[in-house]
């Protein structure tokens, strides 16, 4: 095997483990911190601490499959996407709304990170890629920070990724146990499943279908399923 056909294939090294206080979280940011809190006080626990756990998952994932790009990545600007990508499932707006969580997600961080201070640049950053994590396929072209987002939150749902293959063992079991204990999924597959259920539901034509059967995708997650008590 060429050593290009070995950094194709991403055969570098062994997977590194990780523990949380390894991966710097950017709370001395004060408007990542302000976003943070924002967050926390609307989400329910369980998508606060999915919210988090992308976040490492996302730093963990890009440093093994795009290093470059994530070296030149915002670590603050990476923190806000993912604290705030749910915040469309929020009890404050998921029902006074008829557009897509997702959706609405996207354009109410916009306006949350503009209130705080926020740059439109990165705003607009943030709210692209939220209003596209759902967006999932091969066809098209996306911001790095887009496909970010929807590989670590792939990754902490469904545990697989078409066209990645043996997806889940990008990180290793020690680290996931680490995340997953500091952030504990307190059922998150079936909590999700069921509000992508409920969306699907009151709102036929949003974004979540079109991930094919969703709900069941989120709830079959065998690589997360030793922490889902």
């Amino acid at each position: 095997m060429s050593p290009l056909e070995v950094k194709t294939n991403g055969k570098l090294a062994e997977v590194p483990t990780y523990k949380a206080e390894d991966i710097k979280f950017p709370s001395n940011d004060k408007l990542v911190a302000e976003a943070q809190a924002f967050a926390k006080a609307r989400l329910s626990l369980e998508a606060y601490n999915h919210s988090m756990r992308v976040f490492y998952w996302g730093n963990i994932l890009a440093k093994r499959l795009l290093p470059e790009h994530f070296e030149a990545l915002s670590t603050s600007t990476w923190a806000l996407t993912c604290l705030l990508h749910d915040i469309g499932t929020a009890d404050a707006f998921f029902t006074s709304t008829h557009m897509s969580f997702d959706l609405y997600g996207g354009i109410k961080a916009m306006e949350v990170l503009k209130v705080l201070g926020g740059t439109t640049d990165q705003a607009e950053a943030v709210a692209e890629a939220i209003i596209r994590h759902q967006d999932v396929g091969v066809d098209g072209t996306i911001t790095f920070l887009g496909q970010l987002i929807q590989l670590a939150t792939l990754y902490d749902n469904v545990g697989v990724y078409e066209g990645i293959e043996d997806y889940g063992s990008w990180v290793d079991e020690v680290t996931r146990d680490n995340i997953n204990r500091e952030f504990p999924r307190h059922k998150w597959s079936s909590c999700f499943a069921s509000v992508i259920r409920q969306e699907e539901s009151n709102k036929p034509w949003c974004h979540s279908t079109h991930i094919v059967d969703f709900p069941e995708k989120l709830e079959a997650n065998a690589l997360m399923k030793p922490w889902e008590e």
